[in-house]
């Protein structure tokens, strides 16, 4: 094997693509990532890679100059005003493809996804690609993983499934549990990978680990390994489910939409013989949940995350209504009662009802702003900082509030580090 193949691998900030990047560098290979934009110049490791912006064969070159390999990573699960199915995982790639045949890149590799075609349009236009791809006079491969895991991370889904099963005193399960997969982890797609590069692997290729087992087997599994105690499995009624996942696809945002439902009721396994195919002519076996798990110990992180998981969003939905509250009585309090409130402080011949007004107005701006996707960050530190200037300056003033016997001062205390938790789970990747 050469040591000096360089291999672009589009995706590059991408949950799996992580993975991949980290098994290439370490079998010797020189990785340049492949991002759609960049806060600045472009590192020097990095390389413009955007399927949207980038229309024509002649635009993807200089991204190719001195590349060996072509590692697709990229790829969304909900459409958004800019990126859609058919561009991301069609014609984007299928230029790019172009690209590389006018620019003698050896190898293109593509990260798909096991399921039908027939579960929705995310996993419609990946094969429609596969199959585009396999076609063209370019050595490639097509690797459809089923259930993709790490005991190091987790992202989406799998984050989803980790925290049900990590959930304190009981497991929460959807339904019975029954449908069957076949996971594989992200270290084991990674070495897929560097194995067909370096065997000079082409051809379609569904890749699960050694067995089939139930969601919950793997549940089940996922739970010893967190240390979690209980048996206790509390099912979930399918329609519950359902309902939920048209949610999340109604504001676009959640865990698992329709396609990723579906596939988990047709179940996700291989055909007969891949996991055979795999070892034959890519030169790798993956290994089982079991021994993926066996090899690294949870740790608490591990289980902090499993069980804080569902508390980002429920201290999201707190925050909304206090400040929605906080809004409403900033508005509609009494006038007089707001000027009782503030004599003998220095507020009293500041206009207090017009500042609680104007104060109420704010609150309610920022309870919406955090109702929405929209820079969520900024809409918690605007919280943040809301209530460290309120504490300091009414605490200062009026230092009587400390002692409110309703603590309507000293709740503050708790509220800071409960905004400054939101503010840090938020962050996802």
């Amino acid at each position: 094997m050469s040591t000096t193949k360089n291999v672009l691998v589009v995706g590059a900030r991408g949950f799996i693509a992580g993975y991949i990047i980290a098994a290439l560098e370490q079998a010797g290979f020189n990785v340049l990532r492949g991002v759609r934009k960049a806060n600045g110049e472009l590192r020097e490791n990095e390389r413009y890679c955007d399927y949207s912006a980038m229309n024509t064969a002649q635009e993807w070159l200089p991204s190719l100059k001195d590349v060996d390999v072509v590692v697709n990573a990229a790829g969304i699960l909900r459409e958004t005003a800019t990126q859609k199915f058919k561009a991301i995982h069609i014609v984007g790639p299928l230029t790019l493809a172009d690209a590389c045949t006018q620019a003698g890149v050896n190898q293109f590799i593509q990260i798909s996804v096991l399921g039908s075609a027939e579960d929705g349009e995310f996993l419609a236009t990946k094969h429609e690609f596969d199959q585009r791809l396999l076609a063209l006079p370019l050595k490639s491969v097509v690797l459809r993983p089923s259930l993709v895991y790490s005991s190091s991370g987790s992202y989406g889904g799998t984050s989803l499934l980790r925290a049900i099963a990590g959930f304190p005193l009981v497991a929460l399960q959807p339904s019975d549990g029954h449908w069957p997969m076949q996971p594989i982890a992200c270290e084991d797609v990674a070495q897929l990978v560097v194995h067909a590069i370096i065997n000079q692997t082409q051809g379609l290729f569904e890749a699960g680990g050694p067995e089939v087992m139930s969601l919950h087997e793997y549940q089940m599994q996922w739970r010893r390994w967190l240390n979690i105690a209980g048996k206790k499995v509390i099912p979930f009624p399918q329609w519950f489910i359902a309902a939920q996942v048209k949610v999340s696809d109604v504001i676009g945002s959640g865990p698992i939409g329709q396609t990723m439902w579906r596939m988990l009721q047709r179940g996700n396994v291989a055909q007969p013989q891949a996991y055979e195919k795999l070892a034959k002519d890519i030169g790798y076996s993956p290994k089982s949940l079991k021994q993926n798990l066996s090899a690294r110990p949870s740790q608490v992180q591990d289980r902090w995350h499993a069980q804080l998981y569902f508390l980002a969003p429920t201290l999201r939905v707190m925050l909304i209504l206090v400040w929605l509250i906080s809004g409403y009585l900033g508005l509609f309090t009494d006038a007089g009662q707001i000027q009782a409130m503030a004599m003998n402080s220095f507020l009293e011949n500041w206009q207090p009802a017009l500042m609680a007004r104007i104060f109420g107005v704010f609150d309610l701006l920022l309870a919406i702003w955090l109702a929405t996707p929209w820079r969520t960050r900024w809409a918690i530190g605007l919280m943040g900082a809301s209530v460290i200037g309120y504490s300091i300056v009414l605490g200062i003033t009026a230092p009587l509030l400390w002692l409110d016997p309703l603590a309507g001062l000293a709740k503050n205390l708790v509220l800071i580090p409960a905004i400054a938790a939101l503010w840090i789970m938020t962050d996802r990747r």
